[in-house]
């Protein structure tokens, strides 16, 4: 049984890791922690970040397509305007952010030799990630407080019963968790962003950048493992 178990944790890793999106996130992880230990200063550890920052953008050719489809695929049934409308706003400023690493992967690898442009770009697309951390954050606060009224509401109709053995209303309690964390990251990202832009040099520093994207790193790797993962830890 050890051996059937350990076959099974085995594939499971695999699975996790043939994930592009999973290696990213691991290599991000690498990155921002070694963005804090460097705290911007050279050595091994700022290398490494440099070196792994660049590797990562290869995850990334071509994932605006990605999207680009969610910017043009219909919304859920119900879903206000508002939330419609911060969703697609999401899905355009993260399409434009991903298409122009792009240049700024082409950039440092020296194959686009205008480096003012390259810079100029490098900005413009980090500001577009921000945006979408801003509209993401905005879109989980509006989703959990709808959340939050469905499932008063349910606990009303269900009256002396016990609501955590109803099947909807577990169901709703997990979706909501799953879109408080999703909050916590994106607003953690706002602050990994403002740092990488420097500005606010002095309060979000190179360390607070690292420590920030290191925690966010986490969050987005626990959220790639696979579904049967959680089923056995359950």
């Amino acid at each position: 049984m050890s051996l059937d178990a350990a076959r099974a944790e085995l594939a499971l890793a695999v699975l996790y890791l043939n994930k592009a999106e999973a290696r990213d996130k691991i290599c991000r992880a690498i990155q921002y922690g070694s963005k804090f230990l460097s705290n911007g200063e050279p050595g091994t550890a700022q290398n490494v970040d440099k070196s792994t920052s660049l590797a990562r953008k290869v995850f990334r050719l071509f994932k605006f397509i990605n999207d680009l489809h969610g910017l043009i695929s219909p919304t859920a049934p119900g879903t206000p305007l508002p939330l419609v409308l911060l969703g697609k706003s999401k899905n355009a400023l993260l399409s434009t952010f991903l298409f122009l690493d792009q240049i700024v992967w082409l950039g440092r690898t020296g194959i686009y030799k205008n480096k003012e442009r390259h810079e100029l770009i490098g900005r413009i697309s980090l500001f577009c990630w921000m945006g979408s951390s801003i509209c993401t954050t905005l879109v989980e606060i509006g989703e959990l407080g709808r959340l939050s009224a469905s499932m008063k509401k349910l606990e009303k109709e269900l009256k002396n019963n016990d609501k955590y053995k109803n099947e909807q209303y577990r169901s709703k309690l997990q979706r909501s968790n799953e879109r408080s964390l999703a909050l916590i990251k994106a607003g953690m990202d706002i602050v990994v962003a403002a740092g990488l832009l420097q500005l606010a040099p002095k309060k979000v520093t190179p360390r607070v950048t690292g420590a920030f994207g290191f925690i966010t790193s986490l969050i987005s790797c626990y959220q790639l493992l696979p579904a049967p993962a959680k089923a056995k830890t359950s």
